[in-house]
């Protein structure tokens, strides 16, 4: 996936790094046996989820033509070996 740049957007960082607080902020509270901070948490990782998808309508992620066409076994190339 390096290869494709997959991930490296502002709406993908931005995503993943609002889910992640998310989690710390639930995996904190279940420690703390706080039911509502955990729940809290959890709404934190969904709202991660949506604001990377917010930012990908808007433009800041990775446009589909971008992506890589997977080969499939019987048209992918044979890798030419060097002596």
């Amino acid at each position: 996936m390096a290869g494709s740049s997959h991930g490296h957007t502002p709406a993908a960082w931005t995503g993943v790094i609002i889910a992640f607080i998310g989690f710390t902020v639930s995996g904190a509270f279940m420690v703390m046996a706080v039911p509502a901070g955990f729940w809290g948490g959890l709404v934190i990782v969904v709202l991660g989820g949506v604001v990377g998808w917010i930012m990908r309508a808007m433009g800041l992620g990775q446009p589909k033509s971008n992506h890589p066409v997977h080969q499939t076994a019987q048209k992918r190339e044979p890798a030419s070996v060097e002596s």
